[in-house]
């Protein structure tokens, strides 16, 4: 399995606007990518930061949604972000929610 984390910092009073979004906008965009399996976003209260994590079945599929989802969405965000997302990726090692098989 394979994790993408995209950190950003939203603007003032975005973060009601930038949950709707995902979750109607966002999150059906994803669904319908290859390799797709969950989504966690994560944000602090009283805090302009979120970190969105999505997790796939390796990593072709996830430099795939980069290449051609990713940029849609980044525009659809971009009014309620302040800067560029910072973005990560992580192979999977270990997982209480998934199985996750750990290369010897």
């Amino acid at each position: 399995m394979f994790a993408r984390s995209v950190s950003v910092h939203l603007k003032s009073n975005m973060l009601s606007d930038y949950t709707r979004t995902f979750e109607n906008e966002i999150l059906p965009l994803l669904r319908k990518q290859k390799g797709f399996r969950d989504e966690i976003t994560l944000s602090n209260p009283g805090s302009l930061d979120a970190i969105a994590i999505s997790l796939w079945e390796n990593k072709a599929n996830a430099e795939a949604y980069n290449t051609s989802t990713y940029p849609e969405v980044l525009k659809t965000l971009g009014r309620m972000i302040d800067g560029t997302p910072k973005v990560q990726t992580f192979e999977a090692v270990t997982s209480t929610f998934h199985s996750v098989a750990v290369a010897a």
